[in-house]
């Protein structure tokens, strides 16, 4: 049975869960002008820039893959959402409930889980309910005057398929490659390299 104790955030917790979401609140900073840019180069099917959405969904997973805790997934998230907000973007402050949903479908899958199960079905689990809460939260805000069918259905399979590649597997494969320079010795994943 599980320790009720090791739920309990440590200073440890947030100070490396803050440094994430600092760190990707600059990443999204620079993704939002890579979306931007790209724009053009999707302009034979729109719904497909939904492929490059997952590294917006990064941070949740990430942090939910080193911290093992609950709440890890939507505070990181939604603390990286709101430094792209101060940043400044081309969708203002929206971008800030948006975090907190796509933390929240990663925070589902870990919650799901019982926060003790994080291995690769776990990361790609936590990436593909990132991206469909993502999706939903676009229909709903960024989406609403486009058709079910032809955009909207695809749109979401894109950003599911990229949540699940980009952060679930991306997130992954960063957690393995850490894991043996010791960086993470201080949480589970760190002390189980081999299960990784």
């Amino acid at each position: 049975m599980k320790d009720i104790n090791t739920n309990r955030w440590r200073t440890m917790d947030v100070v490396i869960a803050s440094v994430i979401a600092v760190a990707f609140g600059v990443i999204f900073w620079a993704w939002n002008t890579v979306w931007s840019i790209t724009e053009s180069a999707f302009a034979f099917f729109p719904p497909a820039q939904a492929l490059l959405y997952g590294v917006w969904l990064m941070p949740a997973v990430l942090s939910g893959l080193i911290i093992r805790k609950p709440g890890a997934a939507l505070y990181t998230e939604a603390v990286a959402a709101i430094i792209s907000a101060l940043l400044g973007n081309a969708w203002g402050a929206t971008v800030i409930p948006q975090g907190l949903i796509q933390g929240l479908g990663a925070e589902l899958a870990f919650a799901a889980l019982r926060y003790r199960s994080f291995r690769l079905p776990a990361a790609l689990l936590a990436g593909a309910l990132t991206g469909l809460s993502a999706a939903l939260f676009d229909f709903i805000v960024w989406n609403s005057e486009y058709a079910l069918g032809s955009y909207r259905i695809p749109y979401a399979i894109f950003t599911v398929v990229s949540g699940t590649l980009l952060a679930g597997l991306g997130s992954w494969a960063v957690v393995r490659a850490l894991a043996p320079t010791g960086v993470l010795d201080r949480f589970g994943a760190g002390r189980e390299r081999a299960l990784i």
